[in-house]
């Protein structure tokens, strides 16, 4: 039995939840109106204009709050980027912050802001989160902030004529340690939000940070002609299977790097390129992620072990079998498995990385000889 060694890389690019995060924030005009609080309005300043991928007023009725006060009319509910279903005015899937003239931030925070959606409770201001820090109301889906500008960690600055006033708000998320790596698929959420007093207006500016850079091209060709690739299919009929779906298609070479979102599946796919011979078997060994092309490099984070998903990994991939259905004229040409996006966390800080993501992995091509065949490969795999 022969077996033939190959590395082969593609790229991902790790795309987090801030940047859509940051389009909800920047595109909040008014806040919340507290109950007998009296409030000004102001323009938030946006950093670019972008589309809306949240659907953003697609908001459950048992989960919508209230924006402005009762009875207040659509053209005045769109003046304030909130939503209206023909009787109320309510907050959609953004955040919003206001400035009132009693030198008071309010905040509002919707869960569903970020993909995956954040988890409220991790929420913190410059200031941490205790009283009067905390939310001071929550629903199921929204987190209701309301504080003192001089409070919970607020700088303050002269800027011109105005008395800028300025907090942040981050969240906390779960970390995967390995051996050569360590990797994120939480939402890394990171609010810069200020209030800006004169003596004759007040205004509100949300920053978005850390604007993730747009990735490098990349090529990568395997020397054994085998190639990996990234499948984009999609599940348009009522009942059909994703992941069987998700192979209909692939990217092309122009379209790398492709940009996922935190715990979006990959859907992934390694083959022998330009061989007709039914009796040979791909087989993966290792296949692993870093955050340059150089597959030696670090860190690294694991996805498949000698065949099998990698099992410290909470999101464990998925290996999708390849067999007769499939359609294929050469299935054992195939592996094909699936993983859940994530990003690469610094190793002292734990501070996210707003790199690229490389996949590479180690194959073998088995040649049946006349002492013995490929099938205690095949057996091998199985066992996971």
């Amino acid at each position: 039995m022969a077996a033939l060694w190959s590395f082969l890389g593609i790229v991902v690019f790790c795309i987090t939840s801030r940047s859509f995060a940051a389009y909800s924030l920047t595109q909040s005009q008014q806040a919340f109106q507290w109950p007998g609080q009296k409030t000004s309005s102001f323009v938030a300043k946006q950093t670019a204009p972008q589309a809306d991928p949240f659907q953003k007023c697609n908001v459950e009725d048992n989960e919508k709050v209230q924006c402005g006060e009762p009875g207040i009319s659509f053209a005045n509910c769109d003046a304030v980027n909130c939503c209206f279903d023909g009787q109320q005015c309510y907050y959609g899937k953004a955040v919003t912050v206001q400035c009132t003239r009693d030198a008071q931030f309010v905040v509002v925070v919707m869960r569903d802001a970020t993909r995956p959606r954040m988890n409220l409770e991790s929420i913190s201001l410059l200031g941490g989160s205790d009283p009067p820090c905390g939310p001071v109301g929550t629903t199921v889906a929204f987190a209701i902030y309301q504080f003192p500008v001089t409070a919970c960690g607020t700088t303050l600055k002269m800027d011109g004529d105005f008395l800028v006033y300025e907090n942040k708000m981050t969240s906390t998320y779960e970390v995967s340690v390995g051996p050569l790596g360590s990797i994120t698929r939480d939402s890394h959420y990171e609010l810069l939000f200020q209030c800006r007093y004169s003596g004759t207006s007040v205004e509100a500016l949300v920053v978005e940070v850390n604007t993730v850079p747009p990735p490098p091209p990349v090529a990568a060709p395997g020397p054994l002609r085998v190639e990996l690739r990234l499948a984009n299919g999609q599940c348009s009929a009522k009942g059909c299977v994703e992941e069987d779906q998700a192979y209909s298609s692939y990217y092309g070479d122009a379209e790398y790097p492709v940009s996922k979102v935190l715990r979006e599946p990959i859907y992934v796919e390694v083959h022998i390129l330009g061989r007709t011979d039914p009796n040979i078997v791909l087989t993966l060994g290792r296949c692993w992620a870093t955050s340059n092309p150089e597959p030696q490099s670090l860190p690294q984070w694991d996805l498949l072990v000698n065949g099998c998903p990698y099992q410290d990994d909470h999101y464990m991939t998925t290996l999708i079998p390849v067999d007769g259905s499939s359609g294929l004229q050469f299935p054992t040409h195939y592996k094909r498995f699936v993983l859940q996006m994530f990003m690469f966390v610094e190793p002292i800080t734990l501070g996210p990385l707003k790199e690229t993501v490389f996949i590479h992995c180690s194959t073998s091509v088995c040649t049946p000889t006349a002492a013995e065949s490929c099938s205690a490969l095949q057996q091998e795999e199985e066992r996971c």
